[in-house]
């Protein structure tokens, strides 16, 4: 993993630990937004993340049917995890469970 895309990530999750949402939300998009049009398993599981993101955020600002709709986008894409294997997926893996378990949390 180039230490320019692991800054992004570290930053995304930084960005959740502190519930800035909408900031976590940019940080991954910057990896995503130049190749958004591939059809690459990899930027569409990125795409996943930015969309728990924006979930989280639209919950708190109490938007709740928004919030699953995005979510939903989340689960659309999470099943790519187990279909490639890149030198990020131990990371990609360690942040699905800490969404997983966020998503969790605000249900309860």
């Amino acid at each position: 993993m180039s230490e320019d895309y692991t800054a992004y990530l570290d930053r995304f999750v930084k960005c959740l630990d502190e519930e800035r949402f909408y900031d976590a939300h940019e940080a991954l998009e910057e990896v995503w937004f130049p190749r958004r049009f591939e059809d690459d398993m990899e930027m569409k599981l990125v795409k996943g993340f930015i969309n728990a993101a924006v979930s989280f955020e639209l919950t708190k600002r109490g938007r709740p049917k928004p919030a699953t709709k995005a979510w939903g986008n989340y689960e659309k894409y999470r099943p790519l995890l187990d279909a490639f294997t890149s030198e990020n997926t131990p990371y990609y893996v360690r942040l699905a469970l800490r969404v997983e378990e966020m998503r969790k949390v605000r249900e309860s």
